[in-house]
């Protein structure tokens, strides 16, 4: 994965010192979980994390479909019947039709976090909760505290580094034999809001370096443009509602 160092190492020290602690979990009176919430766009590499996750940590990884769940009661069964030693994963939180009590709803947010803090957590040892989500802002605040989603991580577009890493797994590209293009992907990477996937699907495309390399160019220099392009359009847009917004005050004066 093109995670960041620094990022991969709180991660995995995060991960390591929750299954060490059977001890800790049990002195405290807490149930033995932790809530993880990844969010940033599409294509940053979530779904990946949490297969690197559930591999590093040899758990069974179980996923939540929501949208398929007909009651609270219905969700109570189906988390009950996961194991210890599980990762439960909730992907596109913000995407799930969870309502607020006395809403005629599949799920209500009151049944999504008795869940989280209540019978699941109490019937089982060292089980992981993920949620995934694009726009974190969405999230209702009672989701996001402490003890619910206890780890918030932000995947985000291609970085230099994360090139590199790619660039390694994918080309076999090293710091004594890189190719000169690599210097012009990373000057790109720097302008251009490109994802992981998308990298990852470039330089897949070819096993030589240089076709590759130059295929990944292309396409950030073409995305770029497009872009620049929308984001004319955009202001353009901006422009012409603003000016609407002020002939209409006017005429109101004037009326």
């Amino acid at each position: 994965m093109a995670l960041e160092p620094d990022l991969k190492r709180t991660i995995v020290e995060d991960l390591e010192r929750f299954v060490s602690r059977r001890e800790f979990y049990k002195k405290v009176g807490k149930a033995w979980k932790r809530g993880y919430l990844l969010y940033g766009p599409p294509g940053t590499g979530k779904s990946s994390l949490i297969a690197a996750m559930a591999n590093f940590l040899k758990f069974d990884v179980f996923d939540l479909e929501l949208a398929s769940i007909r009651s609270d009661s219905h969700l109570k069964r189906v988390l009950l019947s996961t194991t210890n030693r599980s990762i439960l994963v909730i992907e596109d939180i913000d995407c799930c039709k969870i309502q607020s009590i006395g809403c005629m709803m599949q799920v209500t947010l009151s049944g999504l976090l008795n869940f989280i803090d209540g019978l699941w957590s109490s019937c089982g040892d060292e089980r992981i909760i993920v949620f995934t989500t694009n726009r974190k802002e969405k999230l209702d605040p009672a989701l996001l505290r402490p003890g619910r989603m206890d780890l918030h991580i932000h995947l985000s577009y291609c970085t230099t580094s994360g090139f590199r890493i790619l660039a390694s797994n994918y080309l076999g590209i090293h710091d004594d034999n890189r190719p000169r293009l690599c210097g012009e992907v990373e000057g790109l990477i720097k302008s251009t809001e490109v994802t992981p996937a998308e990298v990852a699907e470039e330089l897949m495309k070819s096993d030589d370096a240089d076709v590759a390399l130059q295929g990944l160019v292309n396409f950030i220099i073409k995305k770029h443009i497009e872009t620049e392009r929308d984001m004319k359009k955009l202001k353009t847009k901006k422009k012409r509602r603003r000016r609407r917004r002020i002939r209409n005050l006017f005429n109101f004066h004037l009326w």
